[in-house]
């Protein structure tokens, strides 16, 4: 086959690879089981430095391979409890639309159920009816009593998932659905609540614990391992136990099809210079804006703060009176708010830092450094 430049060659190696992955299952992660003892801090520092992050999971057939190369005892994989208590869909995508009842959602329960078309939060152990969505989009009534994982893991091995509500039309279909299908009881839908987060900021939602866990039984299990019991499911232990560990990288993919974005959102609340040390500890540096192609990339990512700002690499200098990239780039492309970003900064005694905004247009705006907002680091090399 002959191929008249460069770029027709790239372009045919893209087109090969997504016929390939169209006709068998890509591989997107590949899992290196490490048999040596360290904290999970130490494992997560290991795994960066070596691969890509410690080991996500996002279905059970990724938690079937990811089996098949660990040894037997207890094992770290890269899920940790955070301080931010987030509500989600189980297809991992975060929630928001919002839709609750009056006086919801109340504290302490985790799982969502339909009722009169609003959501109401009960105890995921409840026995109640649930809804199905398959990959055509079809709604799937179960009339089978089972708490809320249980469903959820009875939908994605028969259908896709435990239905998503995204917006208000969804919403209104499902109420038909429900009025059609004469269900006059609660109804679980995929919503949960939880603090758990992957080391490398995935949104997966996939959950594998082990009956009765999460339990925080001594008070500090606040990191997740594979359990030695059969059939070897998820427990939460101290961060401080020593064990192997199991790493992942994405390899064979090109990352702008198969494989994570390089932006990573922390939904840890963080001064700006404490956001700018984890990020160059951890990845690249704090993430800088230099086309409306990379506004369009955060503004997919931010969505998910927690905070009504975040953290850029975007700091102001009162000697020299101008914005600056951290990475050392001129700020060239701008996306202010109105009112922000001018020379107004001067004459402000707080050191100023720039932030996007989490909702509404998602533009820039100044902030004191002090403030503490979650933040978005970078894995591109300048």
């Amino acid at each position: 086959m002959c191929f008249s430049s460069e770029m027709d060659q790239t372009l045919y190696f893209i087109l090969l690879l997504i016929a390939l992955c169209s006709v068998s299952e890509c591989v997107q992660r590949q899992y290196h089981f490490i048999n040596v003892r360290k904290n999970w801090t130490e494992a997560q520092r290991h795994c960066r430095e070596n691969y890509t992050d410690l080991a996500t999971v996002d279905n059970m057939n990724d938690m079937n391979e990811l089996k098949k190369s660990v040894n037997d005892g207890r094992v770290w994989i890269g899920l940790q409890m955070t301080s931010v208590d987030k509500w989600q869909w189980s297809s991992g995508e975060p929630a928001l639309y919002l839709n609750w009842g009056s006086g919801q959602p109340n504290d302490g329960d985790e799982c969502a159920v339909m009722r009169n078309g609003k959501w109401h939060n009960l105890p995921c152990s409840n026995s109640l009816i649930f809804i199905c969505s398959s990959s055509n989009n079809k709604l799937v009534f179960v009339n089978q009593m089972k708490n809320w994982r249980d469903a959820q893991s009875f939908c994605r091995q028969n259908h896709t998932d435990l239905v998503s509500v995204r917006n208000q039309n969804e919403s209104q279909q499902i109420q038909k659905f429900i009025n059609d299908s004469h269900i006059s009881n609660d109804v679980w839908i995929g919503l949960f609540r939880d603090s758990w987060q992957w080391s490398d900021q995935s949104n997966s939602s996939f959950r594998d614990w082990a009956p009765g866990e999460p339990n925080n039984a001594k008070g500090d299990e606040n990191c997740a391992i594979i359990s030695p019991k059969s059939p070897r499911q998820w427990n939460d232990v101290s961060c401080n136990d020593l064990l192997p560990f199991v790493c992942h990288e994405g390899d064979f993919c090109l990352w702008f099809v198969l494989c994570p974005d390089k932006l990573i959102l922390i939904t840890e609340n963080l001064t700006w210079t404490e956001a700018l040390r984890h990020c160059r500890q951890n990845y690249t540096d704090l993430v800088s804006v230099h086309s409306v192609e990379m506004q369009n990339k955060v503004m997919n990512v931010v969505k998910r703060a927690s905070t009504e700002a975040v953290w850029l690499g975007l700091r102001h200098s009162r000697i020299l009176g101008i914005w600056y990239w951290v990475s050392g780039e001129t700020v060239c492309y701008q996306n202010w708010a109105p009112g922000n970003g001018t020379g107004d900064e001067d004459c402000v005694s707080a050191v100023r830092a720039g932030a996007v905004q989490s909702g509404g247009d998602q533009r820039w705006i100044s902030r004191p450094e002090h403030h503490k907002l979650n933040f978005i680091c970078s894995r591109y090399e300048e």
